[in-house]
């Protein structure tokens, strides 16, 4: 059974990955993954260079500015690189025998087409605890932080498109809830969606 966890910025889905290894569950981080990659992946590499240009590398070694500018340029060019990091990512995955994986734009990246998920979990907060752990964490602007929020998938949208959905308003026990969500995946696997030990 394979499990994506997902969450707008500030949402504290990282926490609940970090909750969930402390009881012993390797989550795959996508984007960390994407950054060792563009490291690492010669094949990758060649790709950014053909879609970019020859600069973005310089003796194998990622020249962030260059990357960054032709993110920022267009819209179009934003999704080409997203178009040959993300299949790369998902191969990465593939081959590493999680069963859990986290990533920020799930939904929006199709990185959920990309590869079959069982279950998909939404971890979500209000929007002004989102907002205060973003301009904390990240020394933003109230404006910055909620132009960050609202770039990305609304949250409601997001839940709705989850099986099961962790509140992490600070409020709610994270812990009691992680409880309920391996007696679901328990409980789905119980009635043959594929065998999965939670422990």
């Amino acid at each position: 059974m394979r499990i994506a966890i997902t969450g707008g910025i500030g949402s504290g889905k990282s926490h609940v990955c970090q909750l969930l290894e402390a009881r012993g569950i390797k989550v795959y981080d996508c984007d960390e993954a994407a950054k060792r990659l563009m490291r690492t992946d010669l094949q990758l590499q060649a790709d950014l260079q053909r879609l970019v240009g020859e600069g973005v590398y310089i003796n194998k070694v990622l020249q962030k500015p260059v990357l960054a500018r032709f993110l920022l340029a267009s819209e179009a060019n934003k999704q080409a690189v997203n178009g040959v990091v993300h299949p790369a990512v998902a191969r990465d995955f593939m081959q590493s025998g999680c069963q859990w994986l986290e990533s920020a734009v799930l939904f929006e990246s199709g990185f959920d087409r990309r590869v079959p998920f069982d279950v998909y979990v939404g971890v979500t907060a209000p929007t002004e605890v989102r907002l205060n752990r973003v301009m904390q964490r990240d020394n933003l602007s109230h404006e910055r932080a909620m132009a960050w929020i609202d770039s990305q998938m609304p949250q409601q949208d997001m839940a709705q498109r989850c099986h099961y959905v962790i509140e992490n308003d600070g409020h709610h026990d994270l812990n009691k809830q992680i409880n309920g969500l391996f007696n679901y995946l328990n409980i789905k696997a119980k009635n043959g969606d594929n065998t999965f030990d939670c422990r």
